[in-house]
Formats: structure tokens, C-alpha cells, sequence
């Protein structure tokens, strides 16, 4: 995906994720979005290392898998650093 469509999908992709995961009311807004901007940077360079056909310079769905599962993991690790500092 090209560096803009992977900030503005990024930042619905991690809205999504933080849906998906049911944090969207325990964090901000604002950071469901960074999330899911460098979870969608992160996803699309996974998958690209795997094969997969996804890449920060193309547009595809399977980018748009990537991304959101990078969003989601990114979430899921966010959500367990957060608890464990809490206690």
C-alpha cells in the first residue's frame, strides 16, 4: 500500500481492531489510530517477508489482512503491557 492509504486505512484498521479486541472504550481514540497505523506498517512488511504479496507500495486485500492483523497483535501486546503495569 502507499504511505498514505497505509496511514488513513491504518488508523480505521486499528478503530476496527480495537472493536474486535473491546478496548475501544477503555483507550482513546487516538490511540486505537497510532496502533493501527504501525500495526498496518508492520503487518504489510511481515507479510511482504512471507510471501504473501503484501507491500507498503501496492494496494491489495491481502495487505488489507496483514494490516489488520498486525493491528490486532499490536493491540493484544499494548492491552498486556498496560495491565501489567497497572498491578
Amino acid at each position: 500500500m502507499g504511505i498514505i492509504i497505509t496511514l488513513i486505512v491504518g488508523g480505521i484498521i486499528g478503530w476496527l481492531a480495537s472493536i474486535v479486541m473491546r478496548t475501544d472504550a477503555q483507550q482513546g481514540i487516538f490511540l486505537n489510530v497510532v496502533v493501527g497505523v504501525v500495526g498496518a506498517f508492520l503487518g504489510n512488511i511481515l507479510g511482504g517477508m512471507f510471501g504473501s504479496g503484501a507491500s507498503l507500495s501496492t494496494f491489495s486485500p491481502v495487505g488489507l489482512l496483514w494490516a489488520f492483523i498486525g493491528a490486532v497483535v499490536l493491540l493484544a501486546i499494548i492491552n498486556l503491557v498496560r495491565r501489567g503495569s497497572v498491578r
